[in-house]
């Protein structure tokens, strides 16, 4: 394969979607591939080259969870022991679940917390520590271990365990654990170190239909265990190749047991219905293609999406990051890596066809469901099911932080067994379930790994 064919792919289908700037890495034979399009921003238009920083959002989970497993690798820190162990003074909604929950539950988000608080509690080196103190107004979902459902503010509560431990800030355990030793100069989580770097900015469409910076440019302090690390995809292709590698860096220092990063890679729980995956291994999401197992993680912040996809068997990695908002970011990210995938490996990835449409299930599941901050609206229009997410108007009235934009109505398709893909707009491609009670009633909606509950008519 050309590395021509891939600068071209990645100028085309960007000027397609209207991404001002992409940064792309391949890892493939042995080697590196980069493409790159456009600009930092379009107010203050610098061009983006593979050094420049991107905001990855959830993708910075795969750095907390790697700094954890080295403390439990040095014997400081257990899988299987009780969070309070580490974070003794941890008051939840649910004394038991606080009394229960293991820091395995919070690393393939099995503690049952629901997705995270929309608080701001400053920048100083306590911002975690007045997280956990608010994490009493957390709903507590499910109980710990019932299922899988992914949690932002498990995570932040997984940094608060790191600080614990080392004694240390999260940030600056982060750098010393695994940033510094494996050379990723240019990861960092502070924006008075990312600015001394050419970094992008994230956009969303105007009033206008235009596209306009993003002003809120990453997530607060306390959240940067969940979502907070700004990387280049110089800089996360060396990440991938360390996870595909046996635990040293390319100096040969070992950071992590090989065994330890195999365990990441192993299924500790099952997802039903999730484009995301089929399963969590320790942090990653584990999917299977063509019988070929994808391991990787993706990420959104305000206006700006990135992805990591790493094929181990292939030793094939792929990093892709852009600066638009969801109409367009996140399927300018999904089809470069079907391209990537098909061109590279020969592996195609497909979304499956939808059933035809059924007046009476589609009777069946329209409604609202709603998460602690967010709605899903499925209705029906004169094409089908549609399907509109968005975060509540109330936390968005109240936040004090700029939060992106909702999704409009999209196109909803029905799966077997009550799985559903969305079929237009900003999430195309996702996949979810609903569940039934034990009358067979449905009672919830999963979206990106997040179970909806049914907001019951008056």
């Amino acid at each position: 394969m050309s590395d021509v064919a891939l600068v071209e792919f990645v100028e085309t289908t960007a000027s397609k979607f209207g991404i001002p700037g992409a940064a792309v890495g391949v890892w493939v034979d042995g080697r590196e591939v980069f493409a790159t399009h456009g600009v930092t921003s379009v107010a203050n238009p610098v061009p983006v080259d593979r050094d420049t920083m991107f905001v990855l959002g959830s993708v910075s989970k795969s750095f907390t969870a790697t700094a954890l497993m080295r403390l439990v690798a040095e014997g400081k820190v257990e899988l299987d022991a009780p969070v309070r162990r580490y974070v003794p003074e941890l008051v939840l909604a649910d004394e038991r679940a606080a009394a229960e929950m293991t820091v395995l539950n919070l690393l393939n988000h099995t503690a049952g917390l629901g997705i995270r608080l929309i608080i701001e509690t400053g920048d100083g080196d306590d911002a975690l520590a007045q997280y956990v103190a608010r994490l009493p107004e957390l709903e507590q979902i499910a109980p710990v271990g019932a299922r899988a459902s992914y949690s932002q503010a498990g995570y932040n509560l997984l940094g608060r365990v790191i600080e614990k431990v080392t004694g240390l800030t999260f940030e600056k355990a982060v750098a010393q654990l695994v940033l510094d030793p494996i050379g990723l100069s240019h990861s960092r989580y502070a924006p008075a170190e990312v600015m001394t770097h050419r970094f992008a900015v994230g956009h969303n469409l105007g009033e206008d239909g235009t596209l306009a910076v993003a002003r809120e440019w990453k997530d607060t302090r306390a959240n940067n265990p969940g979502g907070g690390i700004a990387s280049s995809v110089a800089d996360q292709l060396r990440w991938a190749r360390f996870h595909l590698g046996d635990g040293r860096t390319e100096s040969g220092a070992r950071v992590l047991p090989t065994g330890m990063l195999d365990r990441m890679k192993e299924q500790t729980v099952e997802l039903q219905g999730s484009s995301l995956g089929d399963a969590f291994g320790i942090c990653w999401f584990l999917r299977d293609v063509d019988g070929v197992r994808f391991v990787g993680h993706g990420g959104s912040s305000n206006g700006q999406f990135a992805e990591l996809l790493t094929v181990p068997e292939r030793n094939f990695a792929i990093t892709v990051m852009s600066n638009a908002g969801p109409d367009d970011g996140i399927q300018f990210n999904q089809a470069v890596v079907r391209w990537a995938l098909e061109h590279y490996l020969g592996v195609i990835d497909r979304d499956p066809e939808p059933l035809p449409f059924d007046a009476a299930r589609a009777e069946e599941i329209v409604g609202d469901y709603e998460i602690d901050v967010m709605t899903l609206i499925i209705g029906t229009d004169d094409a089908g099911l549609t399907v509109a997410c968005g975060i509540k108007p109330e936390v968005r009235a109240a936040s004090e932080i700029e939060l992106p934009p909702d999704l409009p109505a999209a196109g909803l398709g029905l799966l077997p067994d009550d799985q559903y893909i969305v079929i237009s707009g900003g999430l195309q491609g996702q996949r979810g379930f609903f569940t039934r009670d034990e009358r067979g009633k449905i009672v919830g909606a999963d979206l990106a790994g997040r179970m909806f509950g049914r907001v019951q008519q008056a």
